[in-house]
């Protein structure tokens, strides 16, 4: 009994003495960061540890999108909270969406991976990384931890990278490859598409009727096209050799001549196709456009003999019935000289009424027509003689020029009353033409005239218009040239009449538009002055700016509002737009204080109040601006008036300055902090 007790005293002491002696677990509240990547506040890497893990987190932070920071302490305190500890460092210390904080307690045996939204590595593969660090946690491998952490996030030691960058230097490959194959197939077809074309165009022409046609058909068709020319020359001449027994050459002189005519475009042909044969090498164009001018000649050629064929059939009926045809003429001839005879007193009383610049293209048609009736006059005699000595082929050349030179006696006679008809049309028109301008000056004198267009036209037509006026009422009157006249000036004073309208019509859009607008913004510039004054204790310098921005272009639009519509819309436009901008940054200042507000947990114990005074009381005051000084600048939401901290600007480490964060933030009891991702992970190890 005296041994057990004895025993028990050794344990106890023993206990008390290991309890007395054990390094006791330091809490530590949120802290700064030291230079480089890792905090060891815990104590718990040896010198070479520490400068393993800098080592391998500056190489990830070389050879990847991300930076991993981390703090090593004994306890999380103030808060307790894992979560909120390693978010609150992380925004105290401004890490950005690319720089991660792995948080880890020695002694309160937890962990935790802070994140930003946004950035490089999703939720899952943080998890992933939280999962695979967490046995080497346990088993107090702290340096182990931290590098094997930075290993998942450059992804196998940079492999992986490496992989996929190899990957898409393949697929780049390929299909530079593949692309090169197409080309050079592509090639090959238009190599010899253009081949099989020649110089044959692409795309058909609706007016080149032999853009369809290759080079092989033009070559073709040219060929066949001498021939037929050829033999149509010939055909011709033969046929004008029996035409000149039966007639005579006087009345076959016309169609010699088209012979001769159709020979030297036969000749140009051969001529061009002596070229095409030659031993001097052509190019594919000029070897298409030579044939394609061969058939070009040919056809005219067959035109032309073509008109003559026409012309010695009707000569051929007419000599069979030559008795009949010669009283037909004769008989128009007599229906002629009425209007040889009255076309000089008809050109007189046309000459009495307008000036001589107005008949000049009739002034000696009575002596045409008299000289083409005289030769019809001879010609039905010659025709008679012939008849009564049974050339009926000489009779029928004379009469054919018999019945044409009566009928141009008639249409010269004809064409004094034709301008007669004319001349007095012209000066129907221009009478309504004067009054349709009068009526356009009395309109143009309503209509507004910045640019003095319509006062120019108005001037110009009003001198037409006297000039108009004056032509017309003298004895030599020359009505045409008076209506080309007043027909421009119509045209000018319509155009400055339709800019007029169109100038009226945008000045009354404008003027609509206007009202429209200058309603909408003063309603808006209203709204966002009460909605920034009301909360003047939260909005920044922006929001204010662009306010008064806004109310100076809306006073500039009321006055201008009756003087220049356009400009005023431009200008209310303009204060509308940036009250809108007022209003939104405003609001956005708002958002931002509420945020603040909620992490840092005012409105929770803030002067001792409740968690849902922020809505009253001292929240209103200062969101109002009732409680002036309060916050530098009347706005912030809570952040130093220090602005973003730069305590890593002059790191040598390699950090990326992402300048996320800014400003102190309180620790709270929130489960996020300042924008980190307050996301699920970490843990107990």
């Amino acid at each position: 009994m005296k041994t057990r007790w004895r025993t028990t005293a050794v344990i106890t002491s023993a206990m008390l003495l290991g309890a007395l002696t054990a390094p006791a677990a330091h809490a530590t509240d949120p802290l700064p960061l030291d230079p480089g990547y890792v905090t060891d506040s815990a104590g718990v890497l040896s010198a070479g540890e520490k400068q393993a893990t800098e080592e391998r987190l500056q190489e990830l932070t070389e050879n990847s999108t991300a930076d991993l920071f981390v703090v090593l302490v004994d306890e999380f305190t103030s808060p307790s909270d894992y979560v909120v500890w390693a978010d609150t460092v992380a925004d105290r210390n401004n890490l950005g969406p690319e720089q991660y904080l792995l948080a880890v307690a020695v002694e309160g045996r937890a962990f935790y991976i802070s994140a930003a939204q946004g950035g490089p590595l999703s939720e899952g593969k943080l998890s992933n990384i939280e999962d695979a660090i967490q046995p080497l946690l346990a088993a107090k491998d702290w340096d182990g931890a931290i590098i094997l952490a930075a290993d998942e996030i450059q992804g196998d030691g940079g492999a992986g990278m490496l992989r996929g960058v190899l990957i898409f230097a393949g697929i780049v490959a390929l299909a530079l490859v593949a692309w090169l194959v197409v080309a050079l197939i592509r090639r090959a077809r238009k190599n010899a598409e253009i081949r099989r074309r020649g110089a044959m165009p692409e795309k058909p022409d609706p007016n080149d009727p032999f853009s369809t046609m290759t080079d092989e058909q033009v070559e073709t068709e040219a060929g066949s096209a001498l021939v037929q020319a050829d033999d149509a020359i010939t055909s011709s001449r033969e046929e004008l050799g029996f035409a000149v027994a039966q007639y005579g050459e006087g009345a076959t002189a016309a169609f010699s001549g088209a012979i001769e005519s159709a020979q030297q475009k036969m000749s140009q042909a051969f001529d061009l196709k002596q070229k095409l044969d030659d031993e001097i090498e052509d190019t594919i164009h000029e070897r298409r456009a030579w044939h394609i001018r061969i058939i070009q000649l040919c056809d005219e050629i067959d035109d032309v003999l073509d008109d003559n064929t026409e012309a010695f059939d009707a000569l051929r009926k007419l000599e069979q019935n030559a008795p009949q045809e010669l009283e037909r003429v004769c008989a128009e001839r007599a229906q002629v000289e009425p209007l040889v005879t009255g076309a000089s007193a008809a050109l007189a009383a046309l000459a009495a009424a307008y000036a001589p610049e107005a008949l000049g293209a009739i002034s000696d048609n009575p002596a045409e027509a008299r000289e083409r009736a005289d030769l019809a006059d001879h010609s039905i005699e010659a025709a008679t003689s012939a008849l009564a000595a049974g050339s009926n082929g000489e009779a029928a050349f004379a009469i054919r020029t018999a019945e044409q030179a009566a009928a141009q006696a008639a249409q010269l006679a004809n064409a004094i009353a034709a301008l007669g008809t004319e001349l007095a049309e012209s000066e129907r028109q221009s009478t309504a033409l004067i009054i349709e301008l009068k009526s356009d000056l009395a309109a143009a004198q309503q209509l507004p005239d910045a640019s003095g267009a319509i006062s120019a036209a108005m001037t110009a037509t009003t001198t037409q218009l006297q000039q108009a006026e004056a032509d017309l009422a003298g004895p030599a009157r020359n009505p045409q040239r008076v209506l080309d006249a007043l027909t421009a000036a119509n045209a000018q004073i319509d155009a400055a009449i339709a800019q007029g309208r169109e100038s009226v019509e945008r000045t009354r859009r404008a003027q609509l538009m206007l009202q429209q607008t200058l309603t909408q913004a003063d309603s808006q510039v209203r709204g966002t002055r009460d909605f920034i004054q009301t909360r003047r204790g939260t909005v920044g310098s922006t929001a204010r700016t662009r306010l008064s921005q806004a109310e100076a272009s809306l006073t500039h639009a009321h006055t201008l509002e009756h003087s220049d519509p356009q400009a005023a819309l431009s200008e209310a436009q303009r204060a509308l737009s940036l009250a809108r901008q007022a209003q939104s940054t405003a609001q956005s200042d708002i958002n931002s204080y509420s945020h603040s507000q909620y992490d840092s947990g005012f409105g929770g114990g803030f002067f001792g109040g409740s968690s849902h005074s922020s809505s009253s009381g001292i929240g209103g005051d200062i969101l109002g601006g009732i409680i002036g000084g309060l916050l530098s600048g009347g706005g912030g939401g809570g952040r130093s008036s220090s602005g973003r901290s730069s305590w890593r600007s002059s790191s040598s480490s390699g950090f990326r300055s992402s300048g996320f964060g800014g400003g102190s933030r309180s620790g709270g009891g929130s489960r996020s902090s300042g924008g980190r991702s307050g996301r699920s992970g970490g843990g107990r190890f």
